[in-house]
């Protein structure tokens, strides 16, 4: 098995959006998309939730590499995009937390449904191995699946959403500790008070040493706090003058990337691959033959830790 995933190479990708998944609850249905190689059985799946007023067509730099290299990946909507359109007094916007995680619970509920209605993808998952990945608010909403708890603004019960069916996580850019959130942050995302210290799955957290939030009350230290603040197995790249956007991940010439840099996407193409190889394979050297080849190269802008 090792060999045989070391060996893959790009392949030529397909994509099939929007799936439709009923969600009479949710006042609009959830829409993926779903993103495969063209060859290769016994497909890994990754679950991607997009930052904030994003949607099921962004983020190709990532989903299309990842699905060019031997992943499944699924998309969805959420609540907030910018697609949507929601109204600004939307009585669905205080509980837009809640169906952004919902929404990834739902994919998780609803792949026999994604499976039938893309074709491409039919008898070709291995449904023992699925990830799940995030960026900014995706990366909080995709931490609940691994294992991160926070509070319900509604009754300051804990919300639990670690889900058994996911085994390992790539998080970009997710929110730190909520204790250090500013006034106004902490008054418009009363759920944003994040446990990471029960966020056991094995995952990689992706930040930019020059990511300057106004959510926050630190610097960019901030947003390392997923890695700092968790148990092992973690790994953590910081991405050196990376920014909010890590240098062009939300998307091709898209126009929240504020540092563009290719060479930085690149980094983060191979490594979250690699580690979520090695993570979802035992035994497979990808993670550990990625980091070595990057530490070794003068070009690498960045930093790899691991506990």
């Amino acid at each position: 098995m090792s060999s045989s995933l070391a060996a893959v190479g790009p392949s030529a990708v397909v994509s099939i959006a929007p799936v439709v998944l009923p969600s009479p609850r949710r006042g609009v249905d959830l829409h993926v998309r779903v993103s495969a190689p063209i060859t290769g059985d016994a497909l890994s799946v990754i679950i991607f939730s997009h930052g904030n007023g994003q949607s099921l067509h962004a983020y190709g730099p990532l989903t299309d590499y990842w699905a060019a290299h031997g992943f499944v990946v699924i998309q969805p909507t959420h609540l907030d995009s910018r697609t949507l359109g929601l109204a600004p007094d939307d009585p669905r916007r205080p509980q837009l937390w809640r169906f952004r995680e919902e929404d990834l619970a739902a994919v998780l509920d609803g792949l026999d449904r994604i499976e039938s209605e893309a074709p491409m993808i039919r008898g070709r998952l291995d449904r023992s191995r699925i990830a799940v990945a995030g960026h900014s608010w995706g990366g909080q909403t995709a931490g609940t699946l691994l294992g991160v708890t926070h509070p319900d603004p509604d009754d300051e019960s804990v919300v639990n959403r670690q889900d058994a069916r996911i085994k390992a996580g790539v998080l970009l850019a997710a929110p730190g500790s909520g204790n250090d959130l500013t006034e106004h942050a902490a008054r418009t995302f009363p759920f944003m008070y994040p446990d990471f210290s029960t966020m056991t799955a094995p995952t990689l957290l992706v930040v930019g040493d020059h990511d300057m939030s106004r959510l926050s009350t630190r610097g960019a230290d901030w947003w390392r706090d997923a890695y700092d603040l968790s148990p092992s197995p973690k790994a953590l790249f910081t991405a050196f003058g990376g920014e909010h956007s890590l240098g062009g991940i939300p998307g091709y010439e898209v126009r929240e990337t504020t540092d563009e840099r290719p060479q930085r996407v690149s980094a983060i193409q191979r490594l979250s691959t690699a580690f979520l190889r090695s993570a979802l394979h035992p035994g497979e050297p990808a993670w550990a033959e990625t980091v070595a080849a990057l530490t070794t190269d003068a070009t690498l802008e960045g930093s790899i830790e691991t506990k």
